[in-house]
This record gives structure tokens, sequence and C-alpha cells, in this order.
């Protein structure tokens, strides 16, 4: 049966919570052009990236009230849950652990509770099995979960715990299906944070420096992969959900995690210089500064320490950019590929190219309109 078949047939009312955000929007342009369904979104605020046709609620997913009235306006067969805080906000835990933790428990209940949901999807981290500190190598699912002292990251923490709450959720509530998603290294047009940081490197002329030697790979993945595997994962687990008996363990879906990559490691360096050359940049390798990662994170520690001083502000560089910069970190994602049919829909030369492109328009429009 094909993906077209199942979605037209039983995707139903489809709610993307998060939709207005990076991920979520592209998410909802892709079932909007392609698939046959009704679809909603939650938001904290409505108010950036809508598409037309689309039903939108403001809602606080850490609201059990606010949701229950969505999911009892919209009554669901489909979720898929995106929303959190950026990774790179300076916020305090409590944010990271209220929206990620408390807000991913409240929509599992209400989602339980209204009793027509099949599907739950919900966008994980690849994180989680990372302590964002170390090499990562062809990591897969068998990998465990890091929580702390070994997890340094917080934000990597907040959504281990509410993966294990949304696997845990699976078949709990009747026959509502879960699973989740694992992306690594999400960029594409829209993105406020790989691409924003890149393409603000290039503006300030940095495309000269180098930290580290350029011998990391590093797992990329272009934005519109990921919505691709949230929609395969919906339909394998309304496939699933159809089912008068469980699947196979070589083929279940419901209750397990899903790495997600656009399959091709690249040095992570040679991914910035695709960046910069397709924005304009024409560094020849004979004129980069190779600086070393332990010299990397002195000058970061220095520059965090002067920009604190000068009243809090975020630098372009700090210390966490420095260890990602020069660390191995990327994954197998045979599991994807082998039970939802997963394969990258756009190359990551491409998705360089289509996010650039959509930076240089935005600041060509914003230029166009401080001279009007």
């Amino acid at each position: 049966m094909s993906s077209e078949k199942v979605l037209k047939n039983s995707f139903g009312n489809v709610v993307v919570v998060g939709g207005c955000g990076f991920l979520g929007h592209h998410i909802v342009r892709e079932l909007q052009e392609t698939y046959s369904c009704n679809l909603s979104v939650i938001d904290l605020k409505t108010t950036n990236n809508r598409i037309a046709n689309v039903n939108y609620y403001d809602a606080d997913i850490t609201s059990s009230s606010a949701i229950r009235s969505v999911f009892e306006s919209v009554k669901p067969q489909v979720i898929i849950h995106t929303a959190s805080p950026p990774a790179s906000v300076k916020a305090a835990n409590d944010l990271f652990y209220k929206v990620n933790v408390d807000g991913t428990k409240t929509l599992l209940e209400q989602a339980g509770d209204i009793g027509t949901v099949k599907a739950f999807i919900f966008t994980s981290s690849a994180s989680i099995i990372h302590d964002n500190r170390t090499d990562l190598i062809n990591a897969d699912e068998r990998w465990p979960i890091l929580k702390a002292p070994h997890q340094k990251e917080y934000y990597s923490e907040t959504k281990a715990i509410a993966e294990e709450a949304v696997l845990a959720a699976n078949r709990k509530y009747g026959n509502m299906l879960t699973c989740a998603i694992r992306p690594s290294g999400i960029f594409g047009e829209g993105d406020m944070q790989i691409i924003q940081n890149m393409m603000t490197a290039y503006k300030k002329g940095q495309t000269k420096f180098q930290l580290g030697e350029n011998d990391n790979l590093f797992d990329f993945t272009y934005v519109a992969n990921v919505s691709h595997a949230h929609i395969l994962a919906a339909i394998a687990l309304l496939q699933t959900h159809d089912l008068k008996v469980e699947p196979l363990d070589s083929e279940k879906v419901d209750g397990q995690a899903f790495l997600i990559t656009n399959g091709q490691p690249v040095y992570f360096w040679d991914f910035a210089r695709m960046v910069w050359k397709a924005a304009g940049d024409r560094t020849e390798p004979r004129q980069i500064w190779h600086i070393g990662r332990e010299s990397g994170l002195v000058i970061a520690t220095l520059i965090e320490w002067l920009f604190w001083l000068a009243g809090g502000w975020q630098p372009n560089l700090d210390r966490n950019k420095v260890q990602y910069s020069c660390m191995t970190r990327y994954f197998n994602i045979d599991s994807a590929r082998a039970k939802l049919a997963y394969k990258p829909q756009v190359g990551l030369e491409e998705g360089v190219q289509r996010s650039v492109a959509w930076f240089l328009q935005r600041d060509q429009e914003a230029a166009e309109k401080k001279t009007q």
C-alpha cells in the first residue's frame, strides 16, 4: 500500500504542536502541499510562518485545560509534537524542563484521554545519546541515553526524559501508538542556529579562520528530510494501528526511536565552507588560519568573559561552538531506512543552496525596506 493511499484514507485530523516554529512549519507545509488531511497547529503564539487553510490555536502546552479545549475541538487522529525552546537559548533550566518534560507529559495525557489519537510522534534529539563533548562515531539506537553527570547539556537531558515518557505511553492509552524522531544538526530555510551563525561569520569576514584540523566528521540534516521522516513515522504508526496483531520486533515502529540524518557525514569545516561559498565567499585554502582546539577554547573563554563584563551579550564564538566545531559526531540511520522506508529527499549541497538563498533573500528584502 502506498504512503499517499494510507494518508488519504486514514490520516484524518492532524495537529502539529509547535507548527509555527522552524521544523514545525516545514512539516505543516509538506503535509499541506503533498497529502490530504485536516491540519491544525498549536503554538504559544501563532503569528509566524502561517500557512493558508490551516487552523491555528494559541495555547500553552503545559496547560491541561488549554490543550484539552483544542483537542476537544479538533479531535486529532495524528499528533506531531515539535515544540521546544531552541537548544542554543541561554534559558534557565526550569524553562527547558517545563516545556520539554511537563509540556510533553501534558500533551500525552490529554491525547490519551481524548480517545481519538492513533499516532503520536515526538521530535526528540540525537544529542540524548551523546555527552555533547566527546567524539561519537556511527552511533545507532542501541547506544544508551545519557543522563547527568554523563550528559553535559541540560536541554538534551530534558529531551531524553520527554522521549522516555513518549515511548512509555505507547499502547498505554487504548491503542494510541507513539514513536520518536531523533534528528541531528537540523538546518534549512528559517534556521536561526546553524546557518544563521555561519552567515553571521561570513558577514563579519571570519571565513579565513578554522578551529581544529578539520578531520572531524559531522552529521547535518536538511530540514525537509527531518520533516519527511516525521510524516513517514505517522504513516507507519497508522498502518500498525490498523493491524489486528502487533508487528514483529524487526518491523516495529511503535514504541521506538529513530535517528535521522542526511546520511552524508561531512567534515565540519567543509560544510561551513559549502555555506560560505553559496553566499559568495571565495577564500582559498592557502588563506585559512588554523587555530588549535585548545587555543580556541582559551580564546572563546576570554571572549565570553569580555561580553559578560560588557553587559551579558551573546558572542558569535563561545566554548560550546568550539567544542562542536572540533568534535566527530555522526550516526547510523539503518533502522530508519529499514522500518520507516526513510530516504533523504534532498542532498546536503542542494539543502545548503536552498538555505543560503533563503537567507540572502531575507536580507535583501530587509535592506529594501530600509530604503523605502
